[in-house]
């Protein structure tokens, strides 16, 4: 693993001050004193890595991220344990995922070494950001940029790697979620960067949120970009339906959607627990007459921050609704997924698939 030379902040925050904000942090506002920085150049390859205190970054305004737009993110989540141990989930999935939408984007690939090394020593340096509560996480932002100085469309030669981290409550703060679904924007076509975890993506899923608000939804729902009439992908999470056989059925990985670890992570303890978990496409049409009927008793989103997050109705511009239950109480299937899958991420259940990965601080 390559050396990180640590410069520690002169200004930690006060004990009791972190202890104060660890007690009910909102979801991405607080950060913790250090980041690493880590610098590509063509030629010299990755170098300078750094654990530095966490402050703005100096780009020149000719930086080529800020022109065309290469930039890539992950997100994963640091534990601590009942007996105060540090662990991560699947963070080889992220760094695996990561080096997938740098090749995506052109972008300089991070070995998985180094992502794992920036990752471990941030948490070292700032183990004492990692909160203890049940719902409560340090959520790990790696991201990267073009930083090369020119003006013109062609891959950089330059680049930064940055890594923060922000202890988190629940995404979502109560019950079930609503969702619009979107039948005038799409979020990514087939050969496109929807398997990309790219800001672009994201950025492009704001205006049909801001009109999911305004219909007075917590979340959007994207169809396929060729017909208009498959389920794609919500804002920023995975979505599954349960029917009434108990079967989960979520949409296949088409290339427009991103490959979810959290998805793939259910789809696999799901069927070690005796549920039939398909993947196939779903028609929006068929959601809402099987929820009507009483076919799909159930929906929910899932993915990193959200981890599962149950789905109480689903609305579009024709006035129909697609109600599960009362629209307001979880149902078993995704409660039961999700207490699996947290058992697991905290160390409360056996770990049968190797996923949990044990930081040595």
């Amino acid at each position: 693993m390559a050396d990180f030379h640590i410069e520690k902040t002169s200004t930690p925050t006060p004990a009791d001050q972190r202890e104060a904000l660890l007690k009910d942090p909102k979801f991405g506002r607080v950060f913790t004193d250090h980041m690493v920085v880590i610098r590509y150049v063509e030629g010299q390859g990755w170098h300078d890595a750094k654990v530095v205190p966490r402050g703005p970054l100096s780009i020149d305004p000719a930086s080529t991220v800020l022109h065309y737009g290469q930039e890539i993110f992950e997100g994963l989540k640091a534990y601590r344990g009942k007996n105060g141990d540090i662990t991560l989930f699947r963070p080889g999935a992220n760094a695996a995922r990561f080096a997938a939408s740098a090749r995506r984007l052109a972008m300089a690939e991070l070995p998985e070494d180094l992502f794992m090394g920036a990752i471990e020593n941030l948490l070292k340096v700032d183990r004492d950001w990692v909160p203890q509560g049940s719902d409560q996480s340090l959520y790990l932002r790696p991201f990267m940029i073009s930083n090369e100085v020119f003006l013109g469309v062609k891959r950089a030669n330059e680049y930064l790697f940055v890594l923060l981290a922000s202890p988190v409550g629940a995404y979502f703060s109560s019950g079930c979620v609503s969702v619009w679904v979107s039948d005038e924007y799409t979020r990514a076509a087939i050969g496109g960067t929807g398997e990309a975890k790219c800001g672009g993506n994201y950025a492009s899923s704001l205006v049909p949120q801001q009109e999911a608000a305004e219909k007075g939804c917590d979340q959007v729902l994207f169809l396929d970009a060729r017909e208009r009439r498959y389920v794609d992908e919500m804002g920023g999470m995975n979505v599954m339906f349960v029917h009434k056989d108990g079967s989960v059925v979520t949409p296949p990985l088409s290339g427009a959607i991103l490959r979810g670890i959290t998805r793939d992570s259910l789809l696999k303890l799901g069927r070690k627990m005796g549920l039939t978990m398909r993947e196939e496409p779903i028609a929006i049409d068929d959601v809402f007459a099987g929820a009507a009927s009483g076919e799909i008793v159930e929906a929910f989103a899932c993915g990193t921050a959200a981890v599962v997050s149950p789905i109480g109705s689903f609305h579009r511009a024709s006035g129909d609704e697609a109600r599960f239950g009362d629209g307001k109480t979880a149902g078993p299937v995704a409660l039961r997924l999700r207490e699996a899958l947290s058992n697991v991420q905290r160390g409360e259940a056996e770990d049968s698939f190797h996923w949990v990965h044990h930081v040595t601080v």
